[in-house]
């Protein structure tokens, strides 16, 4: 990412010496030894191909009238974050920290800003206590999850804290999008039934 304006050049270079500076204060941390020895398996809960499969094969698996508009609102905010991620991410052209290099990384997703699981981390965690709040047992893990993943970017040096910033503001306001255009239960209904090419009304019970 080039940049001719002194004053983000300035906070991009605070931006790298601060999250090196963590990731250094951290990793005497019991705490943080403990989330980077799952940092790797946080990386793939949130893997927006991991999403996508495992979210298809759940509407499929699980047929039921009482799910559907559950299922499509969430897929609708999954689609909606993959577009703004990718069209930021081409936009800023910022790289990944050197670290991170090692990664095997394709078209927008080898640029580090803004960090798509950051984004899809705040957006399902909004989407399961704000839009459509499972039991209140599930708040706390949800919250820790998304919490954990955020952070495990930079303990894993995939990221910069402004890009993890940046993608949770993403996926708090990708979450206030999907309220606003919340589907209706009737449209989902009509949605499933054009995928699956089945009478939803008639079959799902």
């Amino acid at each position: 990412m080039k940049t001719s304006s002194p004053a983000l050049k300035y906070l991009l270079d605070k931006d790298v010496q601060l999250s090196k500076h963590f990731v250094v204060a951290v990793s005497n941390s019991t705490f943080f030894k403990s989330l980077r020895i799952h940092s790797r398996f946080l990386e793939i809960s949130c893997d927006g191909i991991a999403w996508f499969a495992s979210w298809i094969a759940f509407i499929w698996l699980f047929s039921s009238k009482n799910l559907y508009q559950m299922q499509v609102n969430m897929l609708f905010g999954l689609i909606l974050d993959v577009v703004i991620v990718a069209v930021l991410k081409a936009l800023v052209r910022r790289r990944r920290p050197v670290a991170s290099k090692d990664m095997l990384t394709i078209g927008p997703d080898k640029f580090s800003f803004p960090s798509g699981h950051a984004s899809r981390a705040f957006f399902v965690l909004l989407f399961f206590t704000k839009l459509y709040p499972v039991h209140f047992i599930f708040m706390m893990p949800v919250t820790a999850w998304a919490v954990s993943v955020a952070i495990s970017r930079l303990i894993l040096q995939r990221h910069y804290i402004l890009d993890i910033c940046a993608g949770a503001v993403i996926g708090i306001l990708e979450a206030l999008i999907v309220g606003l255009f919340w589907i209706s239960e009737q449209s989902a209904f009509s949605i499933v039934g054009f995928v699956s090419d089945e009478n939803v009304e008639s079959t799902a019970e």
